[in-house]
């Protein structure tokens, strides 16, 4: 028996993410009140994706697009594809900048998909959207956050990437600081060592779990918990400018780290009001995003 696809279009709306929040690399996540705005209908043949906003006339319009290839991904992971696909994509995270704008794709087309198809949200639950997630974007602390909202733990074993959410305190009040210039995750990588010294990894250990701790019950302690020895400091020399404003911030007693990959940097405490990063960065107050990627759709109350 083959899969009912819908006949009207379904939406997601995907927040942006940050990652790592200091200690916490590869692990530790934010949701975000900033957000991409995705439709998709089945057509009788191709694959079109149109993009508005950031990316726009940069990414391409056809089955190469990451959204695309994560609805595509996903019909594989139900057992069928539908016959053609008309994807629209209002994007507002900054692409390239530490934010999550690949992984709210991913995560958009999973979530697509499953709300195309009818029960799609049971056939293909919550756990496996996000290990397959994951598989596309190469690592679970951005899709994760981006999928349940709030404040998560990802961590990948066996059968892949697995993930708690947890309700950050009401005084954690997120500040991004968004550069002109874009950075890129594959070349952050490159400048981390192989190993690290036993002395910072147990300081980031300690670090991280006291994190969790100041996100969700103290935020009075952020400032201590968001210092990391394991990633900024090597990456530094490549984002001179992000080194910068971290440490500025960090010098009034902001709990200031670098989102993900960066450039952007992310305040999790109160920036004072007379602080200026310069005409370089555009600030932007967000809220904690509660809810992750939900669908919308004719199919989704069918599921």
């Amino acid at each position: 028996m083959g899969l009912t696809f819908a006949t009207d279009p379904v939406t997601v709306r995907t927040p942006a993410t940050s990652a790592n929040l200091g200690p916490g690399f590869d692990a530790l996540g934010l949701a975000l009140t900033l957000y991409d705005d995705l439709t998709a209908r089945v057509t009788e043949s191709g694959c079109t994706v149109t993009v508005l906003g950031e990316g726009a006339g940069e990414l391409p319009g056809d089955e190469r697009h990451l959204v695309a290839q994560a609805m595509l991904a996903t019909f594989d992971e139900l057992g069928e594809r539908p016959s053609g696909l008309a994807v629209e994509c209002v994007n507002r995270i900054p692409q390239a900048r530490g934010l999550g704008s690949s992984s709210a794709a991913i995560v958009g087309g999973v979530q697509l998909a499953r709300g195309l198809v009818e029960g799609g949200l049971t056939r293909f639950g919550d756990q496996a959207a996000l290990r397959l997630a994951a598989r596309l974007e190469g690592h679970p602390d951005n899709v994760a956050p981006c999928l349940l909202g709030g404040f998560t733990i990802a961590w990948t074993e066996g059968s892949g990437a697995r993930a708690v959410r947890l309700s950050p305190h009401d005084g954690v009040r997120p500040k991004v600081f968004i550069p002109t210039e874009r950075g890129y995750t594959a070349s952050a990588r490159a400048a981390l060592p192989s190993a690290v010294p036993h002395d910072d990894a147990s300081f980031n250990a300690g670090r991280a779990a006291l994190l969790t701790h100041a996100l969700t019950s103290d935020p009075s302690l952020l400032h201590p918990a968001t210092e990391d020895r394991l990633h900024q400091g090597y990456r530094a020399e490549a984002m001179p400018g992000t080194a910068s404003l971290v440490a500025a911030l960090r010098s009034v007693g902001v709990a200031a780290v670098v989102s993900g990959a960066g450039p952007t940097v992310l305040a999790l405490s109160e920036v004072p009001a007379d602080f200026h990063p310069g005409t370089a960065w555009r600030a932007e107050t967000l809220g904690v995003d509660a809810h992750g990627a939900l669908v919308k759709g004719s199919m989704v109350e069918l599921a």
